[in-house]
């Protein structure tokens, strides 16, 4: 019976990358000069810290673009509200989502099942949602609805079978 998995995965390689580019891009900027701007990361948690609101806005952006530019979804940024520190500086927290949670699963097996697809099953195993189904043009069928349907997640979908 073909199936096929979704899944929500981040390449923590590309986010150093990106995040590499981000502080060498607040380094060399004229407006970033001589504050105590920085990015760092830690066990997937990028923390953000700035003089003020016009340069954490600056770096929320840069940090964007970067992700972006290499192939890291922006869906997979999670924005913590901003805080105050000493000093009068700024600190933002942002956690990057990596897997599908339990609840995140659910919810997309009720959407595949409202969808009333002949002999589609879907179940929740760990961090991904497993599809299966007798036809393999009802799983892209599947795939096709949740591409359109589905905006607050990056989801791939991995491990296609006959």
């Amino acid at each position: 019976m073909p199936s096929f998995d979704i899944v929500s995965e981040v390449d923590f390689h590309e986010v150093d990358n990106a995040l590499s580019q981000v502080r060498k891009e607040i380094d060399t900027r004229y407006d970033f000069r001589g504050g105590k701007n920085k990015v760092q990361y830690e066990d997937g948690v990028i923390t953000l810290i700035g003089d003020d609101d016009m340069k954490m806005e600056a770096m929320r952006q840069m940090l964007s673009q970067k992700m972006a530019k290499r192939g890291v979804s922006t869906k997979a940024l999670d924005y913590q509200t901003v805080e105050d520190t000493s000093g009068s500086q700024k600190k933002q927290v942002v956690k990057i989502k990596n897997g599908i949670t339990t609840d995140e699963g659910k919810k997309l097996v009720k959407l595949i099942k409202d969808q009333k697809l002949k002999k589609i099953q879907a179940s929740v195993q760990q961090e991904q949602v497993r599809v299966t189904g007798p036809k393999r043009d009802d799983l892209q069928d599947v795939m096709t609805f949740l591409k359109d349907n589905v905006n607050d997640l990056e989801l791939q979908f991995t491990n296609f079978r006959d």
